[in-house]
């Protein structure tokens, strides 16, 4: 997996026919960034470039950044990114910044082969010792994990691996 990245050109240079610019770490702090971003600007072929914007971005998955978003976001995305892999790619793709941090504090429930093998893990937990073993086998947990994922559950998938979420 990349590094959450941005890259960052000068405007004043775009504007002017020329590429300058420079691929930052959103690994960082805010500050770092705009520090980082200076440097760059003032060595900018066109005096006085004072305007920036994010122009590539690579390491954040199906998350969509715009040319003008807030370094803060950035940071927290990629901070988010950072501790929880492709997982947390791939929650930031479906779900916002706030979402995805309660989801991975609050309602996770594990990771599993599939939806369907997570219906079987809850069925053997709760249920599997009220229903007679020769009637276990009649039992659908395709359709119990359908119903599952209808109201009370949602997964994403990352790494191969389905991870679930309880919805509430």
């Amino acid at each position: 997996m990349d590094t959450p990245s941005i890259y960052v050109a000068c405007l004043a240079s775009y504007n002017s026919g020329f590429l300058h610019g420079k691929w930052i770490s959103a690994d960082q702090t805010v500050s770092a960034i705009y520090d980082e971003i200076k440097d760059m600007l003032e060595e900018s072929p066109v005096e006085d470039a004072e305007e920036h914007a994010i122009h590539d971005y690579e390491g954040f998955g199906n998350t969509r950044l715009g040319e003008y978003e807030d370094l803060e976001t950035v940071v927290k995305y990629a901070g988010f990114i950072t501790e929880h892999g492709e997982l947390g790619q791939a929650l930031l793709s479906e779900y916002d910044i706030e979402d995805a941090e309660n989801m991975m504090s609050d309602q996770y429930h594990g990771c599993y082969d599939s939806e369907v093998d997570f219906a079987w893990h809850l069925f053997e937990e709760c249920y599997s010792h009220t229903l007679p073993d020769n009637l276990r086998y009649y039992f659908d947990c395709e359709a119990f994990a359908r119903d599952l994922f209808i109201n009370d559950y949602c997964s994403v998938d990352a790494e191969g691996k389905t991870f679930v979420f309880s919805r509430y």
